[in-house]
């Protein structure tokens, strides 16, 4: 597989062009961000644990027959993925009330969810990825009325994939965010990646928070969270 140019630069990860045209080629890199860029950091090997942990989780959840884009993992910090027409929108599933669904809410953080909440956002660093819903997303076509209801069952199967698994870790999965894409037979897959970057993780028993919110929230230890999950799935102790 051959690197070619850099076709996008976000603020977690770097998409490469290879030698295959229905191929890319994912960088994890180590900066961190928040609260749409006014936030900037370094998380040490945070590309590292990121891209090994998103390659476990999507491995649990091919076993589940949930079909995504991941090919394989060349390197540490590299992930050689199936090129998609990514439908965008950010798609969040919230278990229990913490980050901003608790403050638009006025709900205590912790809250657990009598269900679980599909929120959707239009992925636009520009407009600062704005909350929507179904309607905008078919009066603006970002998807069709046949995908939403995709991505609406693929969203709550992934779900409880994931939090049946996590429970056999002492993790809660508070809340996570997905994104999907089509391939080129136009049909809907799971894209971009599952980590701390972009799941709340709590502790089952103790409530500490073992992801990017450590981060957000300058609650220290940031680097040792990421390593607890990765330590916590795969065993590796970093």
């Amino acid at each position: 597989m051959e690197k070619k140019e850099a076709l996008y630069e976000g603020k977690a990860k770097i998409m490469y062009a290879t030698d295959n045209p229905d191929q890319l080629l994912v960088y994890y890199k180590d900066d961190a961000t928040a609260g749409n860029g006014a936030k900037k950091g370094t998380i040490v090997d945070k590309g590292i644990m990121n891209n090994k942990i998103t390659m476990f989780f999507f491995d649990l959840l091919a076993k589940e027959g949930i079909e995504h884009h991941v090919i394989s993992m060349p390197s540490d910090r590299e992930m050689i993925v199936k090129k998609l027409d990514i439908i965008p929108l950010e798609v969040i599933i919230r278990n229990v009330a913490a980050g901003s669904l608790a403050k638009r809410l006025g709900l205590e953080e912790g809250t657990p969810m009598s269900m679980p909440i599909i929120e959707l956002c239009y992925k636009n660093d520009d407009l600062g990825d704005p909350m929507i819903n179904n309607y905008h997303v078919l009066a603006c076509k970002l998807a069709t009325k046949e995908e939403l209801a995709q991505i609406e069952a693929m969203s709550l199967k992934i779900n409880d994939i994931l939090v049946k698994y996590l429970k056999t870790k002492n993790i809660d999965l508070i809340d996570f965010k997905l994104e999907f894409g089509r391939d080129k037979d136009g049909k809907v897959i799971l894209a971009d990646e599952l980590s701390p970057d972009n799941c709340r993780f709590w502790d089952t028993e103790t409530h500490e928070k073992l992801d990017k919110d450590r981060f957000r929230r300058d609650l220290g230890n940031v680097e040792d969270a990421y390593k607890e999950i990765l330590r916590r799935l795969t065993g590796e102790v970093r």
